[in-house]
């Protein structure tokens, strides 16, 4: 057994250990200074418990560290200093008695998570003030899935634990508890180890060699013409012709021209996206994603994913990856193991709403423990995004129109942004989404659906030379994924921003007159009456009233334009009152029936 490559121990680090020890104190002393009462090794990390017996006789360290170690703690240290010293001095000793306790800890702990519970802590060494942890984790192995579910929301609610404590958890429990933990609000994110560490980049390699080789690996079968068109094209450009190409990146569901600019802050990751949308593609293809993981993709993308903290749409490309991976149970071990679940653990916390619901896909993709629905890519739940003893008596789902998207179609009126710039964010006065934040509150029973499309004006096959795919079957396409999603099972309500003045979609309007009619389908409709400004001297009034008009349900000018009609400027706006009157009447309508 070789020492992981973090160590806890009762100094800040080793070297300091050794170089305030007395020079010649012999190892048998040291011995007496430590006893180990508790540890486990998983992933890459070592975790020890201690108790201080007569430290101040032995070495030379601030009484005041002792002092505030009443019980016991921890502290990090890195490998590369022990690696420096004499292999056979005092730290090739503690080396191996470290070893040698961690074995012996190993032993304790089979034996609580194994033996029977009425005599669990009758044959093992364990503070009474730990009981509790353990007892938990046995729990959470329970056979019995109310057991199970009961122990994570137990350790998701301990806001009260030593940092050793939260560590013991992190690093003894399995995977479903690991990710029940993830999806449960109130956890505190101790109970997440940081990822292992990544394997060394090959000899004069790169990120970008390394993703442009992974994309030149997976298979080339499976794929419609405009995804093998892009994916040539990502591997034969090179990072210089692709930034002086930026006018031409591809963007899936929403504006271009801001995606493109946004390259000129980040050039150095613009080979990285490229090759990035292309896997985004074949990740949706099972067996793909068999092959993206055998090529070290978990790895790769990870390291890509910390390199570009400063991009959020790499980040978010990355995420969509990870998500589809997550679709595929057999790959879950590899995903966990990978660290992936630490990192979807703080972004699901993140303030952002892109960053959260990418999250929150990917977990619940993971839970198989309380999740029956599969989230495939562009359709996101904005609430609940966390486990929940709330039960969900409806679902209503957000569909964007052209040239919008899941998250950005649905925020606040732009102009409130400036009064909360500079103060602390309070939601029920400005909101960036405002069905996750506003409607969840309001109608906690809900789970609230935003879907993402790809859009002619938008989308980056709009770019690509082969025949685009027709509605129909992109309608065909988003239908399977509500259907995977579970959308159906439950009563639902849509909610969606329509760009009216098409012959084809007149057609589709008039067999859904008929169809609403005979269903006796409850319609509000919202129509501005103001003109929209394209670019800086066009106006458009982009649905007039009668293209907004289905014969059927209410009809509500309202004095806003086609931008903001879904967009309400406050929570007590009529616009979002109105829609939140018809959403509550018609569910109470329902559930009468």
């Amino acid at each position: 057994m070789s020492l992981a490559a973090y160590c806890v121990i009762c100094c800040r680090r080793i070297g300091s250990f050794a170089s305030r020890s007395k020079s010649h104190t012999p190892w048998r002393n040291i011995r007496n200074i430590i006893r180990f009462t508790g540890s486990l090794i998983v992933g890459g990390s070592l975790f020890i418990t201690y108790e201080v017996l007569a430290l101040k006789k032995s070495l030379m360290l601030d009484t005041q560290v002792v002092e505030r170690e009443k019980m016991k703690s921890y502290i990090y240290v890195h490998k590369a200093p022990i690696d420096r010293l004499d292999n056979h001095g005092i730290v090739w000793q503690a080396r191996k008695e470290l070893h040698r306790a961690v074995r012996k800890m190993l032993a304790a702990a089979a034996k609580v998570l194994r033996s029977p519970f009425a005599d669990s802590f009758s044959t093992v060494d364990i503070e009474d003030h730990d009981c509790a942890v353990w007892l938990l984790l046995r729990k959470s192995r329970e056979d019995d899935l109310a057991a199970r579910l009961e122990a994570v929301r137990e350790m998701s609610e301990a806001h009260h634990w030593h940092d050793y404590q939260y560590r013991i958890i992190a690093q003894a429990c399995d995977p479903r508890t690991l990710i029940g933990l993830a999806r449960s609000k109130e956890s505190d994110l101790r109970f997440f180890l940081p990822p292992p560490p990544l394997p060394s980049l090959k000899e004069d390699s790169s990120t970008e060699e390394e993703l442009r080789h992974l994309l030149a690996s997976l298979p080339q079968t499976e794929l419609d013409e405009c995804l093998q068109y892009f994916t040539s094209l990502a591997l034969s450009e090179s990072s210089q012709s692709l930034a002086a190409q930026k006018g031409g990146l591809w963007c899936f569901g929403g504006n271009g021209l801001p995606y493109a600019e946004s390259f000129g802050k980040v050039p150095s990751a613009t080979v990285e996206m490229f090759c990035l949308e292309a896997i985004v593609k074949h990740s949706e293809i099972p067996s793909h994603c068999d092959h993206i993981e055998a090529g070290g993709g978990l790895q790769l993308l990870q390291r890509l994913y910390q390199l570009h903290k400063d991009c959020p749409k790499v980040q978010r490309n990355i995420m969509r990856i990870i998500g589809n991976m997550a679709l595929n149970e057999h790959l879950h071990p590899a995903i966990v193991h990978s660290g992936w679940v630490s990192l979807m653990a703080e972004a699901l916390k993140s303030s952002h709403i892109m960053e959260a619901s990418h999250a929150a896909r990917t977990l619940a993709n993971l839970d198989r423990e309380t999740v029956g629905e599969k989230y495939q890519d562009g359709v996101y739940v904005l609430h609940p995004q966390c486990r929940t003893s709330q039960p969900i008596k409806a679902d209503v789902l957000f569909i964007h129109g052209l040239m919008g998207a899941a998250f950005k179609t649905w925020r606040q009126h732009d102009s409130q942004r400036a009064l909360t710039e500079s103060a602390v964010v309070d939601e029920d006065r400005y909101t960036t989404c405002w069905p996750k934040t506003w409607l969840a509150k309001d109608c906690p029973s809900l789970r609230i659906i935003s879907v993402e499309y790809d859009t002619s004006l938008s989308d980056w096959r709009a770019r690509c030379p082969m025949e685009r795919k027709s509605i129909a079957f992109r309608s065909n396409e988003l239908l399977n994924k509500l259907r995977a999603a579970g959308v159906g099972d439950r009563p639902m309500i849509w909610i969606s921003h329509s760009m009216g003045d098409s012959p084809a979609l007149k057609i589709l309007q008039d067999d859904f007159l008929e169809f609403a009619k005979d269903k006796n389908f409850q319609v509000l409709n919202f129509v501005e009456t103001q003109p929209t400004f394209i670019g800086s001297m066009i106006k458009l009034h982009v649905v007039p009233v009668e293209s907004a008009d289905l014969g059927i349900g209410d009809l509500i000018p309202v004095d806003v334009n086609h931008l903001n009609i879904c967009k309400p400027k406050t929570k007590d706006a009529f616009l979002y009152q109105r829609t939140l009157k018809f959403i509550c009447e018609t569910l109470a309508r329902d559930l009468e029936n």
